[in-house]
């Protein structure tokens, strides 16, 4: 079943350690976009520990938050930036607050959030994941691509809705599981997107999910770049 799903299909929490190689999956995806390296960052050890509305009681995130956010997530689509910087910086705001509110009814708050220009389903989960991992999950293309039993895929709230449910099941069985399981949904996203693209672009850093595999940790990650 491994072998035929990949990482999806596989029930053993252990093997979801190629969360431990993303930033070698994001380096090799990037190429020469260093920028797409430093966004990346950007969400995952700055925007989701401790956003500039995190903190404030009213969990919400700012216009600039939004279009970086958008940046990372599109990889750099010029009019689909321009579109929401169209946005007041105060509706953003007002908006986002409103629907972390909603929380945790999340097709809810994904509903408030698409009332803003350019914010489709796909970038309100991660704006939520981003601010509540706990209730939320981003609807990447690549996590959402090998998730089983999905029809062919929409980025619409219907089928952020069937994704959703196939996400906090999936994550619940690895968590009960082994305490070493992904322990929200948001790294469960990411597990699956290193996954996915590191199976393209650096397919010998990633563990063997074949038939009879046991040991996973023979494979040591390639080296990184040096820091400029």
């Amino acid at each position: 079943i491994a072998a035929a799903r990949g990482l999806w299909g596989c029930e053993d929490p252990s093997r979801w350690v190629v969360l431990a190689h993303h930033g070698e999956v994001v380096w090799a995806h990037a190429g020469s976009q260093g920028r797409l390296e430093a966004l990346d960052r950007w969400y995952h050890k700055e925007l989701l520990v401790a956003g500039s509305g995190w903190s404030s009681g009213e969990k919400h995130v700012t216009r600039d938050e939004l279009e970086r956010l958008l940046t990372w997530k599109v990889a750099f689509r010029p009019p689909l930036q321009q579109l929401v910087a169209a946005n007041p910086p105060e509706l953003v705001v007002r908006c986002s607050a409103a629907a972390f509110r909603l929380l945790p009814d999340v097709l809810t708050a994904v509903t408030e959030l698409c009332a803003r220009r350019s914010v489709g389903a796909a970038t309100a989960s991660a704006v939520l994941a981003a601010g509540a991992p706990e209730a939320a999950d981003f609807m990447s293309h690549e996590a959402v691509a090998r998730v089983s039993g999905l029809p062919a895929q929409q980025y619409i709230l219907q089928h952020y809705r069937l994704y959703l449910g196939q996400m906090q099941d999936h994550a619940k069985a690895l968590s009960q599981a082994s305490a070493s399981g992904p322990r929200t949904r948001q790294p469960a996203e990411t597990a699956l997107w290193t996954w996915a693209v590191g199976r393209k672009m650096c397919p010998g850093l990633l563990p063997d999910l074949s038939p009879g595999t046991v040991n996973i940790h023979v494979i040591r990650p390639a080296k990184r770049r040096r820091t400029q």
